[in-house]
């Protein structure tokens, strides 16, 4: 029998795609993935367990995560019908693109996003076929509300994301240039992605509820809960109830509910506490950096720093690894990335580590 043609079958997106694989190797100190450090009480942990013991693991989860959805939706101060819970912001960002990709003009429909930012933004609508148009960010990391509304009249996008605070740069978005995007996105969605909100010092909520054509982004898995995998969003419940379409039934298992559940209701106190604390440790580590020779620090609203080298960034990477700390480089991007690395806030016992190997390297 002959081999098949895969390549006949295939997407012709996915050639310019590489799969997204994080650093799997041995550290001793990871602060690679902005995952949140292990600060939780013991009570916490145990009562976590209590309720995980409770799974009744022959049923399938609730289609519809009632209880958590009721939980976020009084948390954000919307209704439940304007909650839609998924596998991290992750597929929270597939479905916006599944649903939402009928082309204004031309085929294909088309994203507007900024760069740096968040890689999935860009991966996942290639993957769908979608087009993508990238702003850069200003000189400081801020979004440049002029280009991106040119970005608008040129691409006529479906979609426009945009993450504040903003990964890797830890920086939000100036909120009078945000209000000038969405005002001029009449006819699109625009995706506020606050999966680093917890950490900051304000939210967007406000043009949510201000405009009908913004949806917003958050996740358990930056403050402490990577594996529940819990993510939601909030939008009108016409948008919402399209997105329903295209998820698919039991979605979200019923641990990652019940323990979400847990951490945003009865858990609420502990796990701010647990957030105030990385801010602390955030900013003396940003103290620790600013002190040292040729390392420049740019002020953070999330749980990482972001940090500008005269060596190399691809040396430093190196040179960490070397000594067993993993950090996040982005020199494969070349231009002014080249220079930045991205360093997520530890323990305080991690972040000496790290501070005493890039006094090395750096």
């Amino acid at each position: 029998m002959p081999e098949l043609n895969l390549g006949a079958l295939l997407r012709p997106e996915l050639n310019e795609l590489s799969a997204y694989l994080p650093e799997l190797g041995c550290y001793s100190v990871r602060l690679d993935a902005n995952e949140a450090p292990p600060l939780l009480g013991r009570e916490a942990r145990e009562r976590l367990a209590e309720v995980a013991a409770e799974t009744a693991w022959e049923r399938y989860p609730d289609p519809t995560a009632r209880e958590l959805r009721g939980i976020i939706a009084a948390r954000c101060g919307v209704s439940p019908e304007e909650v839609l819970v998924g596998v991290g912001s992750d597929e929270l960002i597939t479905l916006l693109l599944t649903a939402l990709d009928r082309p204004k003009r031309r085929p294909p429909a088309n994203i507007v996003t900024l760069t740096p930012t968040f890689v999935m933004y860009k991966m996942s609508a290639r993957a769908r076929g979608l087009g993508v148009v990238e702003v850069p960010l200003d000189a400081a990391w801020d979004l440049a509300d002029e280009s991106v509304l040119r970005a608008l009249e040129m691409a006529a996008p479906n979609l426009v994301f945009v993450a504040s605070p903003n990964n890797p740069t830890g920086t939000m978005v100036t909120l009078e240039r945000l209000r000038r995007v969405v005002e001029a996105a009449r006819d699109a969605v625009v995706v506020v992605d606050e999966a680093y909100i917890d950490f900051a010092a304000r939210d967007q909520l406000p043009l949510y509820r201000e405009y009908p054509n913004v949806v917003v982004l958050r996740t358990l898995s930056k403050i402490g809960f990577a594996s529940l995998r819990v993510g939601w969003l909030l939008g009108r419940p016409d948008l919402v109830r399209e997105l329903n379409k295209v998820r698919l039934p039991y979605n979200l298992g019923a641990v990652s509910q019940r323990l979400g559940a847990l951490v945003l209701g009865e858990l609420g106190d502990e796990v701010g506490r647990v957030c105030r604390s990385v801010v602390d440790e955030r900013q003396r580590l940003g103290r620790e950096l600013a002190r040292m020779s040729g390392v420049e620090v740019t002020p953070s609203e999330a749980n990482f720093l972001w940090i500008k080298t005269e060596r190399a960034a691809a040396e430093v990477f190196r040179g960490l690894s070397e000594r067993g700390v993993l950090v996040r480089s982005f020199h494969q991007s070349s231009g002014r990335l080249s220079s930045h690395l991205r360093v997520t806030v530890g323990t305080r016992a991690e972040d000496d580590a790290f501070l005493a190997a890039l006094s090395e390297v750096a």
